[in-house]
C-alpha cells in the first residue's frame, strides 16, 4: 500500500465522522449551554419534532443512534417532561414517544437557532455544492444499507 492509502487523514470515512462531529459540537455548544441538552437528546428532539410521535425503534431508525443511546436520552428527555409516552395500538410491547408541551416549546426556541447556524456553516459551499452532498450522502446511506441487506 502507499502512504496515501495508509494516512488516516486521507480515509474519508474518517473525515466525515470528524466533519459530523464538528458540525454538530458546534450547534450543540448552543443548546448545551441554554437548554442542558446533549447531542443524543437533541437529535431524539429534533426527530420528534419533525415528524411527531415514533416508537423507540423507529427513532433507532431515524438517528442511526444504537438503541442502548436512543433509550437513554428518551428516559433523560422523559425525566424532564419534555417527552411523553403513550400506547401504541398497533404494537402493544411498545410505546409512542412524543414531544410534550414544554418538549415542544424548547424545540421550538432551539431549531431556529441549530438552522442559523447550519445556515452560517453551508454558506462556505454554494447552492449547487450543498444539492451535490445530498445527492452523495443519499448514494454513500442506500450503498450502506445494501451492504447490510436492508431495503433503501
Amino acid at each position: 500500500m502507499s502512504d496515501a492509502q495508509t494516512r488516516l487523514s486521507d480515509f474519508i470515512p474518517y473525515r466525515m465522522a470528524i466533519t459530523s462531529n464538528a458540525v454538530s459540537g458546534l450547534i450543540s455548544g448552543e443548546y448545551h449551554s441554554e437548554f442542558g441538552l446533549k447531542i443524543p437528546e437533541w437529535r431524539i428532539m429534533a426527530v420528534l419534532g419533525d415528524a411527531g410521535p415514533l416508537t423507540q425503534r423507529d427513532l433507532v431508525g431515524a438517528t442511526l443512534m444504537d438503541k442502548v443511546a436512543v433509550n437513554r436520552a428518551c428516559k433523560a428527555l422523559e425525566e424532564r417532561a419534555l417527552v411523553a409516552r403513550s400506547p401504541n395500538a398497533a404494537d402493544g410491547r411498545s410505546h409512542h414517544l412524543e414531544l410534550t408541551g414544554g418538549g415542544r416549546a424548547m424545540y421550538d426556541q432551539i431549531w431556529p437557532n441549530a438552522f442559523a447556524t447550519y445556515e452560517k456553516i453551508f454558506a462556505a459551499l454554494s447552492p449547487s455544492e450543498t444539492q451535490k452532498l445530498r445527492v452523495l450522502l443519499d448514494k454513500l446511506l442506500a450503498a450502506v444499507r445494501t451492504i447490510e441487506g436492508e431495503p433503501t
